[in-house]
């Protein structure tokens, strides 16, 4: 085996790494180790904002063509974006007690179509319908202790937007303010990381300030829906 082959095979490896991750969240979890399943969480995006460099980087579509590295990193991040959170957002008593279950379950039946979606990255480098950011919602509804039935209607309309075929900037890729979004992303992920160290005691004014980023991303998408007047058919 060749070096640019075995270089190939384990970017691969390091993408399916994802998944030993979410396991590994789920026993965290499973033992309310809350802060510790964050830091395996931001490990987890870390591998995801990566891999795909090191894919392109290591040319593993040409060099292992029968092996489909779009869909091992689906399965992983299905696992971790959509699996993971649920879990937490039921095993850390974020919903109401009578409907956490069945409000637990809405996002992996919403986000199993959001990820089928053939559209659901699109060529033009946007996430059609919401992202299934559900990691970062869990994050947020537990850190600012919102009360259960607000974390469950908010679970419902997040579940309704994967429906809604409005398109969110793919931070690393959209063009449009590409170097504003990377440099606030960048900033709001380290302020995200201090976040977690500081549980369970984070500073109100930290939470808010670290809010200025999905605000801005929100804005940013919708902005463009708006200005194109068709929010499918913008580049």
């Amino acid at each position: 085996m060749s070096w640019s082959l075995l270089f190939a095979w384990l970017v691969h490896f390091y993408t399916a790494l994802g998944a030993v991750l979410a396991f590994l969240t789920l026993l965290l979890i499973e033992g309310g180790n809350f802060q510790g399943a964050f830091w395996l969480m931001v490990l987890a995006v870390v591998i995801d904002a990566t891999d795909g460099t090191l894919a392109r980087l290591a040319r593993v579509q040409e060099r292992i063509s029968n092996f489909d590295g779009n869909r091992l990193e689906d399965i992983v991040d299905y696992f971790n974006y959509v699996i993971v959170p649920a879990y937490f957002l039921l095993k850390a008593a974020l919903l109401p007690p009578d409907d956490a279950w069945w409000l637990a379950l809405l996002p992996l039946l919403a986000s199993a179509y959001g990820f089928c979606q053939k559209e659901a990255k699109t060529a033009d480098h946007f996430f059609l319908g919401f992202p299934s950011y559900w990691n970062i919602v869990a994050f947020y509804l537990y850190i600012l202790k919102t009360p259960p039935w607000v974390n469950g209607f908010m679970v419902l309309i997040l579940c309704g937007l994967v429906f809604v075929p409005l398109k969110y900037i793919y931070p690393s890729r959209t063009t449009v303010l590409r170097g504003l979004t990377l440099f606030l992303g960048a900033v709001w992920g380290a302020t995200i990381i201090f976040m977690i160290y500081l549980l369970p005691d984070v500073p109100p004014f930290l939470i808010l300030a670290s809010l200025v980023y999905p605000a801005y991303y929100v804005a940013l998408s919708c902005w463009l829906a708006v200005f194109s007047g068709d929010s499918q058919s913008y580049a």
